[in-house]
């Protein structure tokens, strides 16, 4: 397995929970969008932990971005992240993922599921446009929600949010639902990405089995 040295050019939380790492890219590392690496921190913090991360940088720019989840309560490797500087080294291990880009159609994540979407939809707004892409995003809270901002202009009235835990104005209430999907999308579609939490993955296909979507037309990647 071929591993690839990377050192921190900046760290920045983006929400109260999640980090934007930025790195060197190296000459060799290529990778399409949606996909993720296994990363571990150098050799000389003498830690040994490897996580997999999205790659949320456009395989064109000259650096990569990692957007990241934290998770202190677990004593893992993401709590290992946050105490992390700029200049700092990475290992970056083999490019893998389900996820890559079919064709327009819709996209469901939960949490940080959303991360493998991140540079699908930057390389689609830097290309072919993203077109009626929707986004339906899950979350327990409105401070949770990953590059809203960002999404909010790429996708406009295609940018769908639902809070778990939270009732805010702008927003729906609850978990999704086949009610729910149906008033976002219909069986005759032709793509649909799932990426979330395992069991919410799960309950997700099986509400758009009971609307009649095939399951050819689901694609998933499923959070460790």
């Amino acid at each position: 397995m071929k591993t690839y040295p990377v050192h921190i050019t900046s760290i920045r939380n983006i929400t109260h929970d999640v980090l934007e790492i930025v790195t060197d890219k190296p000459a060799q590392f290529s990778f399409i969008p949606g996909q993720a690496t296994t990363v571990s921190i150098g050799k000389e913090s003498g830690k040994e932990d490897k996580s997999p991360f999205t790659l949320t940088s456009l395989p064109g720019n000259e650096f990569l971005e990692f957007t990241i989840k934290t998770y202190p309560e677990r004593d893992g490797l993401t709590d290992d992240l946050l105490d992390l500087k700029k200049g700092d080294e990475l290992i970056l291990h083999d490019v893998f993922g389900a996820i890559t880009y079919k064709g327009e159609g819709v996209f469901i994540a939960g949490g940080a599921g959303v991360t493998p979407f991140i540079s699908i939809f930057r390389q689609l707004k830097e290309t072919a446009g993203v077109g009626n892409n929707k986004l339906i995003f899950a979350n327990k809270k409105e401070e949770d929600i990953i590059n809203k901002k960002e999404f909010s202009q790429l996708l406009g009235d295609n940018f769908i949010n639902i809070l778990s835990e939270e009732a805010t104005n702008g927003y729906a209430h609850g978990e999704i639902t086949e009610e729910f999907l149906k008033k976002h999308l219909d069986a005759s579609i032709n793509h649909i990405y799932i990426c979330g939490p395992p069991p919410m993955v799960s309950h997700v296909i099986k509400q758009l089995a009971h609307m009649g979507v095939k399951r050819q037309a689901i694609i998933i990647e499923e959070m460790p």
